[in-house]
């Protein structure tokens, strides 16, 4: 029996995705492509304000076989690069506030 190709990204590096709030409509994964999921285009994309309500983000690599909550510690990191920002979107500071509460 043939069998059908995997579904998984062939990505050699750890992926984020972020699970935002969209109010009404519920929550939801957001879409990334696939150059925009490593560790450093998720923060800045979080501090670009990309994200009106993140909750909740997640980190997986299928070459290595792991998956993990990483909230806190994205949100840990974001607390450090404070100092380099004038401006804090209100988005990622909601998002700080709810990380400590985990």
């Amino acid at each position: 029996m043939p069998r059908s190709p995997s579904i998984v990204p062939r990505v050699d590096h750890d992926t984020y995705l972020v699970l935002n709030d969209f109010g009404r409509l519920g929550r939801a994964w957001c879409e990334a492509d696939e150059e925009g999921t490593d560790r450093e285009s998720l923060l800045r994309r979080l501090l670009e304000d990309q994200y009106s309500h993140p909750v909740r983000i997640v980190a997986f690599n299928t070459a290595e076989g792991w998956s993990r909550d990483v909230t806190v510690d994205i949100a840990d990191e974001l607390r450090r690069r404070f100092a380099e920002y004038d401006d804090v979107p209100s988005s990622v500071q909601e998002f700080l506030e709810t990380a400590v509460r985990r």
